[in-house]
Formats: C-alpha cells, sequence, structure tokens
C-alpha cells in the first residue's frame, strides 16, 4: 500500500497556508485503494477494513487523534515500520514518561501538551520520583539526535510518534483499540477473584484494590496483609529470564522438528495444495486411516493429539483402559460449550456440572479444592469459560501423567511401528518399479 511506485496509494506533499504538508494521503484514496486491490464492491465494508488497520496504527490521521479512516478528504499518514504492532513490544511507562518530558523541551507551538497529557507527566514523575533525573536524561538525549535531523523529517516522526501512543495510551474517552481477550473481561465480572502470578505467588486482589463496593463493608488492612504484598513484590522483581542461546536453542530445536511438516520446505506427496490446487493432501491428512507422519506427530506433544480427531479418539480408547477417560471427556466438553450458542450455554453448563462436578456425578473429575471452589462459584453465573480453571488443571493432569503412558503403551507404540513398516515396503515398491522401467 505504501510503495506508490507498485501500485500504491500516492503518497504526496500538500501545500497548505504559509506552509506545506508532506508525505500524506486522503481517506479517498485509501478507500478506492483497498476496493479495488481487495476486490471489494461495497465502500462501507472497505472503510471498516481501513479502520481496523487504522485502529491497529499502521495508518493515523494527522488532525485529531481518532483512529479511524473517513471517505473524505482528511489526510492520513503511514506509520514507520519502527512503530508497527508486529515489530514493538508492549511500552512501558518509562518509556511513556520519557515521551511526554521529550514533549516539553521541543517546539511548544506545534507539540504543546493536552490537558490529559499533562496530567499523566505529572503522575508519572511522582511514581518515577527516584529515576525522574534518568528519565529526563534520556529526553534529552533523544531531543538531541532529533535536532540534527531535517525539519521535514523531524515532524514526520513527531506525528508517527503521536500515533504509536494514541494506540498504547489512548485519550480518555476513545476506545482502547486493542481486543481484549473475552476471558479477561468474564474474570472482572468477579472482584473477589483471587489473582495469579506468573512466578507462584498469588495475591488477593481484594486487599491490593483502594476501590470497595458501597454495598461491602471495608475491611481493615492488616499486617498479614502488608507481609503478603511485600512477598509478591519481591519475587516479581526478581525475575528470571531466558538467555538468548536458550531461546535460539529452543526456536531451532522446533524448527527441525516441524521441518517435514512445511509443505514450502519439504516436498509434500502427492503435491503441495498451495501451488498445484490439488487438495488431496489434505484429504489424505484428514482421513480415518492416518499416515506415519501423522502418527509420529502425535508423540510431539499433547496439543498435536488433541487436534487430530483420529489421534484423539485413540487417546480416548487409551484412557478407557486405564479408567481414566472421564477427564478427556470433560476437556472435549468444555471445548464444545465455547462453541455453542449463547441461548444454549447455560442448559450445557448444567449438563456439564451433574456429568462430571456435581456431589454424586456419574463421572467424577479430580480437582484440586482451589479449582473445584472457584468452578462452583462461576456456575451461579454460567458462561462459555465457567469451567476455564477446571479445564486447565484436567489438561495439565493429561499432560504431565496420561499423555506420557500414553506414548509408552502398546496402543501408540505399534500403530507407529506399523506405519514405519509400512511406508519402508511402499519405498521398496516405488524403488522397484522405477529400477525396472
Amino acid at each position: 500500500m505504501q510503495d506508490d511506485k507498485a501500485g500504491g496509494v500516492p503518497i504526496r506533499t500538500v501545500k497548505s497556508f504559509l506552509s506545506k504538508i508532506p508525505s500524506v494521503v486522503t481517506g479517498t484514496d485509501i478507500v478506492q485503494w483497498l476496493m479495488k486491490n481487495l476486490s471489494i464492491e461495497d465502500p462501507v465494508e472497505a472503510i471498516h477494513m481501513g479502520s481496523l488497520i487504522a485502529a491497529q496504527g499502521y495508518i493515523f490521521p494527522i488532525s485529531d487523534h481518532v483512529l479511524t479512516l473517513k471517505d473524505d478528504g482528511t489526510f492520513y499518514r503511514f506509520q514507520a515500520p519502527y512503530f508497527w504492532p508486529s515489530n514493538c513490544w508492549e511500552p512501558e511507562n518509562t518509556d511513556y514518561a520519557i515521551y511526554l518530558c521529550k514533549r516539553t523541551m521541543q517546539n511548544k507551538a506545534r507539540l504543546e501538551l493536552a490537558d490529559y497529557e499533562a496530567e499523566n507527566l505529572a503522575r508519572l514523575q511522582r511514581a518515577f520520583a527516584r529515576k525522574w533525573e534518568f528519565i529526563f536524561m534520556q529526553a534529552e538525549a533523544q531531543v538531541k539526535i532529533d535536532r540534527k535531523k531535517d525539519k521535514t523529517e523531524r515532524k514526520i516522526l513527531d506525528s508517527q510518534e503521536r500515533a504509536f501512543w494514541d494506540v498504547h495510551r489512548p485519550v480518555p474517552g476513545c476506545v482502547n483499540t486493542t481486543e481484549m481477550d473475552i476471558r479477561k473481561c468474564r474474570r472482572m465480572k468477579n472482584p473477589q477473584k483471587v489473582k495469579k502470578s506468573v512466578y507462584g505467588v498469588t495475591e488477593d486482589s481484594q486487599s491490593q484494590s483502594p476501590v470497595h463496593m458501597p454495598s461491602q463493608p471495608v475491611r481493615k488492612t492488616t499486617k498479614e496483609d502488608f507481609r503478603k504484598k511485600i512477598t509478591f513484590l519481591n519475587v516479581q522483581i526478581d525475575r528470571h529470564c531466558l538467555k538468548m542461546s536458550k531461546v535460539a536453542e529452543s526456536l531451532i530445536t522446533y524448527s527441525d522438528q516441524y521441518i517435514e511438516y512445511d509443505p514450502f520446505i519439504t516436498p509434500a506427496e502427492p503435491s503441495n495444495p498451495w501451488i498445484s490446487d490439488d487438495a488431496t493432501l489434505w484429504d489424505i491428512e484428514m482421513s480415518k486411516e492416518p499416515s506415519q507422519q501423522r502418527v509420529k506427530r502425535w508423540g510431539f506433544s499433547i496439543d498435536e493429539v488433541l487436534k487430530d480427531p483420529v489421534g484423539r479418539d485413540l487417546f480416548l480408547r487409551f484412557l478407557e483402559s486405564e479408567f481414566s477417560s472421564e477427564n478427556l471427556r470433560f476437556w472435549l466438553a468444555v471445548q464444545d460449550l465455547k462453541r455453542q450458542p449463547l441461548q444454549d450455554v447455560a442448559t450445557r453448563v448444567e449438563e456439564i456440572w451433574q456429568e462430571f462436578l456435581a456431589p454424586g456425578a456419574q463421572s467424577p473429575i479430580n480437582l484440586d479444592s482451589h479449582s473445584y471452589e472457584r468452578t462452583s462459584q462461576n456456575v451461579q453465573d454460567p458462561g462459555r469459560y465457567t469451567f476455564e480453571d477446571a479445564q486447565e488443571h484436567i489438561y495439565k493432569l493429561m499432560k504431565s501423567d496420561s499423555y506420557a503412558r500414553f506414548l509408552r503403551s502398546n496402543t501408540y507404540q505399534d500403530l507407529l511401528l506399523a506405519k514405519k513398516k509400512g511406508k519402508s515396503l511402499a519405498g521398496k515398491r516405488l524403488t522397484g518399479l522405477m529400477q525396472s522401467s
């Protein structure tokens, strides 16, 4: 879209009163380009597609902070690749503080802080009082570098940086453009939920939150609450990061493991459907008679078994032989619940509860007390993610226990060996035919 020489949107410099506006495109240009290149017939659909692109910050209006696309003469600018969401990490408050501090040192007539930004700057200055000198020095160093650039280039970069923060620190009243996970939304409905930490320490969200509902009595903070808070924060500080060498080693191992399953790297048999438009390979992969490759892939992880219908059925039969099939049946029932129409969710939640978790259930599953208590509370307000905690516990149980035994079982080993023999016989026959011809 940016390459105007290869049929992209024409980028131009527009003359304005006593000034020039460099490197801009109009909303109409973008809409027309989307309709032409994406074969979109309805302009409304093209505007919607463009608004989704703008919402992530790839294009942005130069006159306001509303990240949507309009089919008119409004001027837009393309975001620099450095600020693309696909190239960026989640920015921290210190980065935002440096940006706001830098704005106060630049052209005040053009880059004056808005009221909400001034309030944010004051709040951040109080929060980072101990290292504010470092933040100020960082901002000063960036301003010195920016002043060495061309005036036009600097103007474009300033607008791109502003658009980046419009995405990650939106203007009050604007909807945050990053999609919120529906499971997080559900968690927010339960204010007394215990917050989990990835570092193994739990923190009671009710004790950390200063906001209480009017109908609930305000509990006094005790010494024990402070001790828990201090322990939690100490563990958060003591983070153990992976070395880059370990990350690279894991990536190489993963690539080596899956290289034969990539039809663009390893030639597929009979052909690559993405190149030849022949769907035979997909039909073979979805058949009830699994190939040696499919059976071998089940040994990579439990996820490979669960997403393959044949592997899933074989795993279920193995669990039945061990009298623990209720774990997989519960996991599958919860997966199916997430795809149910909203009007059927409450009924299905009750059926799953009665079958697997209620006192005297036909197929009781083994849950820890914490997951059972959380699930019991969620059942009172049924939803698609009511059994999320219980499902996660059962998944970990199958992964660490049942799945390891499944890979060592005769059920899997015999099938793997049979497929290997079948493949070697087929290879010998093919070699013989080639030699005779």
